[in-house]
């Protein structure tokens, strides 16, 4: 039986915590403010990010993420977007992914549609 791996989701501007394993920032654009020193990353994942045009229809919108997920997952289909999630799931095997986002809920975000998708 394949061991049982951990995907997470926190907060870019959080402190790093002792068991966020492999750190990879999910965003297309940097966190704003945000030193790369600080923020304590192993990747910066930018394929996997969603469309500008996605994430400007979305704009964090809680009634919108149902449907934003939807959409997201579709575009991960894509050549770009499917190989770097891909790449995600190769960290993800066997040890502790993390993912950040700069997003102020991250519970509603591209991160967590990520991590549902790794996790399955």
């Amino acid at each position: 039986m394949a061991a049982k791996h951990k995907v997470q989701v926190r907060r870019a501007y959080e402190e790093p915590a002792r068991g966020d394993g492999t750190r990879v920032l999910v965003d297309r654009i940097w966190p704003r403010g945000l030193t790369k020193a600080k923020a304590d990353l192993d990747e910066w994942c930018k394929q996997v990010a969603p469309s500008t045009q996605l994430r400007k229809w979305y704009h964090h919108d809680p009634d919108r993420f149902e449907e934003f997920g939807r959409r997201y997952r579709r575009e991960l289909d894509d050549p770009e977007r499917a190989q770097a999630l891909a790449h995600l799931r190769e960290l993800a095997k066997g040890r502790t992914l993390t993912l950040l986002t700069a997003t102020k809920q991250s519970a509603i975000s591209e991160a967590e549609v990520l991590a549902e998708l790794l996790r399955s």
